[in-house]
């Protein structure tokens, strides 16, 4: 297993954040996601990883860049892939990340029709904590079903 930082969007990254967009929508309304859009996840404050078994992609995820935390954006694993601890790599280099850019907090934000995602999340030593950055403002049939995590990585 490979997790590479990408620097551009690719064949692999756009079928991998499809088939995430695919598996979202079909549990959460639109105004319910809020996930960084393909042409975004290269911005200057986003760091976005690939991950890759025999050179096939078959995860990501990033983090974004705000004043003082980092948030974890697009984490995916083919559901083919799940449970071989590779989210669980992709969350490392993402603290990795974070770390070097000079952060000490990583938040997400995760939906409650995701209980796998909750337990890595929770397994990797995230713990719940109230709505966030931009998240503190929207209004609940933006948030509702969104459940926020952090945990400090310095």
């Amino acid at each position: 297993m490979t997790i590479e930082r990408a620097y551009e969007p690719t064949p692999d990254i756009a079928d991998l954040i499809g088939e995430l967009d695919r598996t979202l929508a079909a549990s959460y309304p639109p105004e319910q996601r809020h996930g960084i859009p393909l042409e975004r996840l290269f911005e200057p404050n986003v760091r976005f990883f690939l991950a890759c078994v025999d050179g096939a992609a078959v995860g990501c995820g990033a983090i974004a860049l705000f004043d003082d935390y980092a948030e974890v954006k697009r984490m995916f694993t083919k559901p083919a892939m799940r449970g071989r601890g590779l989210a669980r790599a992709v969350l490392v280099r993402l603290e990795e990340e974070t770390r070097s850019a000079g952060f000490a907090l990583l938040r997400l934000e995760t939906g409650i029709f995701q209980p796998d995602a909750v337990h890595v999340y929770e397994a990797h030593g995230f713990t719940r904590c109230e709505p966030f950055g931009p998240y503190r403002d929207m209004p609940n049939s933006a948030i509702g079903m969104s459940l926020y995590y952090e945990k400090r990585v310095s």
